[in-house]
């Protein structure tokens, strides 16, 4: 394992809250969010298997291999419930956890699954995830030197946010390295493509509020979200960010944080 690459972050006091990143991520898509809510929650956010710094995949891996790491990830923290926000993949694995009961309150930000259709991710999605990779693995001899400028620093981003300005090179670099040391990807794109993504919302009872970037480009706005809005989650608080791509966190960590860090529970209507 690569040793800038790690397993988990904890850090803070307070109320329990757990962050959970998207596909080929690392726990670092949080690192600028953090400093704000450490002051007032206990936070947890773990590196999903297979990827960077996280455990392998288990052997029989299926649809609910990684909301069980993440509960056993909050089990060894000593969280019974907490409060959880997660980024594309890792919104879905949130609402995942509330599903089984584990989370207070969930932030979603740009989920996964709510597209319409058979279910699975769609031709075009896997084979652009699978062309990232190719892509990413040529660029990471030279990321540093891509990060040096302001130019590279745009390239390496596009694709995730729109406001990339105050993200550091060197965050940039990692999560670049994350995407290409993400061994299980392929593996996981194959599984994507065959589960139907399915959740059922008359399970989740905690409040849920969903982020979505009106210039994703990953999951765009509003297509990407039709499952969840027409029939998957109408109960749910939806904000929408303007100019504001597919990681939020990284995009507008301020506003992000603040949203994350929600304290009313609007319940169902």
């Amino acid at each position: 394992m690569n040793a800038e690459f790690t397993a988990l972050h904890r850090g803070g006091s307070g109320e329990p809250l757990v962050l959970i990143h998207g596909f080929t991520d690392t726990w670092r898509s949080w690192e600028l969010v953090l400093p704000a809510l450490e002051r007032d929650h206990d936070v947890l956010a773990p590196t999903l298997p297979g990827h960077a710094g996280g455990p392998g995949l288990p052997g029989q891996f299926d649809e609910s291999s990684l909301v069980d790491s993440i509960e056993a990830a909050m089990d060894e923290a000593g969280f019974e419930t907490a409060q959880v926000a997660g980024n594309s993949l890792g919104g879905f694995v949130a609402l995942q956890l509330a599903e089984r009961g584990r989370a207070s309150s969930v932030v979603a930000l740009a989920p996964a699954g709510g597209w319409l259709g058979d279910g699975g991710l769609s031709d075009e999605l896997s084979e652009y995830f699978r062309t990232l990779r190719q892509m990413v693995a040529a660029a990471v001899p030279h990321i540093d030197a891509i990060v040096s400028s302001p130019e590279g620093r745009r390239q390496a981003t596009q694709l995730i946010v729109e406001n990339y300005e105050h993200i550091p090179a060197e965050l940039i670099a990692h999560q670049v390295r994350g995407v290409s040391s993400c061994d299980a990807a392929d593996r996981m794109i194959d599984l994507g493509r065959e589960i139907d993504w399915s959740l059922d919302p008359e399970k989740v009872e905690c409040p849920v509020r969903i982020v979505w970037g009106t210039s994703d480009r990953i999951l765009p706005w509003p297509s990407a979200a039709e499952r969840f809005r027409a029939a998957g989650f109408p109960h749910a608080d939806w904000i929408l960010l303007d100019d504001v791509g597919h990681c939020p966190q990284l995009d507008v960590p301020v506003e992000t944080a603040g949203l994350i860090a929600w304290r009313e529970s609007p319940g169902r209507p």
